[in-house]
């Protein structure tokens, strides 16, 4: 079974389908374990509370983010511990990448032993700290796609 932790562009792309297939498909695909960070909840409500992602999707009309997550794509919400502070707290920063919502999902990636989607190219400079990392892509068009 894989099991991968999403990054909030990620969520973005899966909500307005227009990821690539195979990260699609990687996501949607029963036998993945699909978790997203606490941190990426709270950026993407934030978007959404601050217009930067405008939620005209029927699929958030009436649902919680929550819901959606859970109950609509089946993601589990990976919640922030110790042990994920712990690596955040030992985790390097890499030249040009300053983000610590984003160090903190690497170290979360890295506590779980997660392989960690995003299109964040900036992602690929922890490899050498032991992040696997997997490019998502992201497609200019809407989709559509099967409910997973």
């Amino acid at each position: 079974m894989n099991r991968v932790l999403i990054d909030t562009n990620v969520l973005v792309h899966l909500l307005f389908k227009t990821l690539d297939d195979d990260t699609d498909a990687l996501v949607r695909d029963y036998s993945t374990q699909v978790y997203i960070s606490s941190t990426s909840v709270k950026e993407f409500i934030h978007l959404v509370q601050t217009g930067r992602i405008k939620t005209k999707t029927k699929k958030l009309e009436k649902k919680s983010v929550f819901e959606l997550l859970e109950k609509d794509f089946h993601i589990e919400v990976l919640y922030t511990t110790k042990q994920h502070l712990e690596e955040f707290e030992k985790l390097p920063s890499v030249p040009n990448h300053n983000d610590p919502n984003d160090r903190l999902i690497i170290s979360q990636a890295l506590s779980n032993r997660l392989e960690l989607v995003s299109s964040d190219l900036q992602f690929v400079n922890y490899r050498k700290y032991g992040l696997e990392f997997i490019k998502a892509k992201h497609t200019a068009k809407k989709k559509e796609k099967m409910k997973r």
